[in-house]
């Protein structure tokens, strides 16, 4: 089924290379479109079984070899964008590759854009848009519990629970709608149906959806942690640690670190970028200032801060230290280091405390005790980052999920709490009630694809890789 608001696919024909630049022992250049038997007779010369790969000679204008392989035939509708396809599997040398584009082009189809085979797929209904999506996370993901979460939206998972809650609206809107034209029994009818109470149903529902999408989200796009602190509190130890390798400089000279430093790392299945900083102190060295000033714009950036502090003092925050934390965003979520428990002789460890003072507090702060030296406690640490990004262990049932799916999650939940806030009244006011079910359909339906401007469509695709 083509998507609502979408407008039909051209009637060209397209063509790509769809494997990575570079050489590589096979690659391969799709077709699709209406214009696909002029290029199968003028490159292979020969009439191709649906769906069975042929060993041919792809041949030029002059009936010279291009290259040797197998070519496939898809006829439509079964084929992955829903049109008439060809795949041509050769040799990976970028240079023979482009030959056979070339002669592609020579006989009728025209370079694809970026994703647009993936658009047409979307548009002659053989995904929805949140499938679409998950074909391009697919290819993205860092990390194996990314590509399991990547293939399950891809199956369809995530879009079949979305559906359903479309499907449980439109009834209720069905309900609802239907005591506009016989306001005189709406009351009871509204009451017999128990539309709040389903209401109040399929809100939880889109909660724990919700919930599922945000651990997606952080699958998808990690997170980003920056290590900030004094000269010499073991910034470059900890990174070295946590990436296990020796990224960066590690010497007892203060200031050592001038450029920020990252280093992209795994911890439970959810990709992490770890920031290493200059050390934050007064400095008239100019190059030393450029750092710190890199700092600070990598703070501005992150999602979460490691603060580290020397642990030689007992566990306290000196001085000098609160002040950092007292500068960082208020909104960053942090983690106290203290770093260097073999010289302090202190255990490993996580306490919570509420600073007597300063701007931070009224929040309690977690603290961490560790050695990046010798790597005790860095496992606590590893804890503590998943917690503080609130990740939880099992990501069997998560989907990937992009921002917009979140937006629209929250707009739909939105529309509910309102929905539920009329019902309150004595008499509620079911024009308004209506409104925000159909508001809450209308999000979740720009999920999947069912309610999608062109203009979005634009944006989304052009994001892929060509070939896709």
């Amino acid at each position: 089924m083509t998507a609502l608001g979408a407008s039909n696919p051209p009637p060209d024909t397209i063509a790509a290379i769809a494997t990575p630049p570079g050489r590589g022992g096979i690659g391969v250049i799709r077709v699709s479109g209406g214009g696909v038997g002029p290029i199968i007779a003028g490159i292979v010369g020969k009439t191709l079984v649906p769906r069975v790969a042929v060993r041919a000679r792809f041949v030029g204008a002059d009936g010279e070899a291009l290259d040797e392989g197998l070519a496939l035939h898809f006829p439509a509708p079964r084929s992955y964008t829903g049109e008439e396809m060809l795949e041509l599997q050769g040799h990976g040398g970028p240079a023979v590759l482009r030959l056979i584009l070339a002669r592609c082009t020579e006989l009728g189809a025209r370079l694809a854009r970026p994703g647009e085979f993936t658009q047409r797929a979307f548009l002659n209904g053989k995904l929805d848009l949140a499938q679409a999506e998950s074909v391009a996370d697919l290819i993205d993901a860092a990390t194996t519990t990314a590509v399991r979460a990547a293939a399950r939206s891809l199956s369809g998972a995530f879009s079949t629970e979305i559906r359903a809650l479309s499907e449980a609206l439109i009834e209720l809107r069905m309900f609802v709608e239907a005591t506009l034209d016989f306001p005189e029994e709406d009351v009871e009818f509204l009451r017999a149906a128990d539309v709040r109470g389903r209401i109040e149903a399929i809100a939880v529902q889109i909660s724990g959806v919700l919930a599922r999408a945000k651990q997606g989200a952080l699958l998808r796009e990690g997170l980003a942690v920056v290590l900030v602190g004094r000269p010499n509190v073991g910034k470059s130890s900890l990174l070295n640690q946590l990436a296990g390798d020796d990224v960066a400089i590690v010497t007892p000279i203060a200031g050592t670190t001038r450029d920020a430093v990252t280093s992209p790392i795994e911890i439970h299945g959810i990709p992490l970028t770890i920031i290493d900083t200059a050390g934050l102190r007064p400095t008239d060295d100019p190059i030393e200032a450029m750092g710190i000033e890199r700092t600070w714009s990598a703070v501005a950036k992150a999602d979460v801060a490691l603060v580290l502090v020397d642990a030689a003092a007992g566990g306290n925050v000196a001085e000098d230290d609160a002040a950092i934390l007292d500068a960082l965003p208020a909104a960053l979520p942090r983690l106290v280091i203290h770093n260097k428990i073999d010289l302090a002789d202190l255990p490993a460890g996580v306490d919570s405390r509420r600073p007597g003072e300063g701007a931070r507090a009224a929040q309690a702060e977690r603290h961490v005790f560790l050695s990046a030296k010798t790597g005790a406690g860095v496992d606590l640490l590893q804890q503590e980052i998943l917690a503080l990004a609130d990740v939880h262990e099992d990501m069997e049932d998560t989907f990937l999920a992009r921002e917009r799916h979140l937006d629209a999650l929250r707009v739909a939940s939105a529309h509910l709490a309102s929905a539920r806030a009329h019902f309150a009244a004595e008499k509620p006011p079911h024009e308004l009630v209506a409104e925000d079910l159909r508001g809450a359909h209308t999000a979740l339906a720009a999920i999947t694809g069912e309610f999608t401007s062109d203009d979005l469509l634009g944006v989304i695709f052009s994001r892929f890789c060509i070939g896709k």
